[in-house]
């Protein structure tokens, strides 16, 4: 069975989980967890990285980062579920890279606090990166993605996106809630559509 190399705050990991949930994979897969602080985790050897996620394939493969393990789950649950065929594919992928980004950007700034010391942080860097926060979370409250219909299953970057926004919910405390009504409005409309998003929810 395929294990998935993760750790329960993981945003991109959250994303694989809840990519396995939606296609009906969750029982296909192993979730195992992972220390990246600690240089014997078999992590580096998996992915020569050291990131998460990474999916191990029975024939020992090893498939990495979350944009390919989503992408090999779609296909192994038929094709075209989670990432469509035809020319929406590309909205799909592009609302994917912005989410992507955004939790990148995200992830650097809790990094800075978490290993500088405070004297040493730069906070041009950390600005920079908050700045590339805002105009993510601005285009998007400008123009939110569709919800889904009855019965339908989100796609890989309306998955991407909501785990963006709960990890600025886990490590921002929700701060981007109050300028962006139409996000929070969306995520709550994909909560209640997806159960597997309450079910991945790291709890400190």
């Amino acid at each position: 069975m395929p294990v998935l190399r993760s750790s329960p705050a993981s945003p991109f990991g959250r994303k694989a989980k809840i990519a396995a949930a939606v296609l009906g994979l969750s029982d296909r897969i192993t979730v195992e967890m992972t220390d990246l602080n600690d240089p014997n985790d078999t992590i580096r050897k998996q992915n020569p990285l050291g990131k998460i996620p990474a999916l191990v394939l029975d024939d020992g493969k090893v498939l990495y980062d979350s944009r390919v393990i989503v992408e090999y789950l779609d296909h192994l649950a038929g094709g075209g579920k989670v990432l469509p065929q035809g020319p929406s594919r590309f909205d799909v992928l592009t609302l994917q890279a912005l989410a992507n980004g955004i939790m990148d950007a995200s992830i650097l700034q809790v990094y800075e606090a978490r290993y500088r010391p405070e004297e040493r942080r730069d906070l041009d860097w950390l600005a920079y990166q908050a700045d590339k926060v805002r105009r993510g979370l601005a285009a998007l409250e400008a123009t939110p993605p569709a919800t889904m219909a009855d019965g339908e299953i989100p796609d890989a970057g309306q998955i991407a996106l909501a785990c963006a926004l709960g990890y600025l919910d886990l490590r921002f405390e929700g701060t981007w809630r109050t300028e962006h009504p139409r996000l929070v409005a969306w995520l709550a409309a994909f909560e209640a559509a997806v159960p597997s998003y309450d079910q991945t929810r790291f709890k400190p």
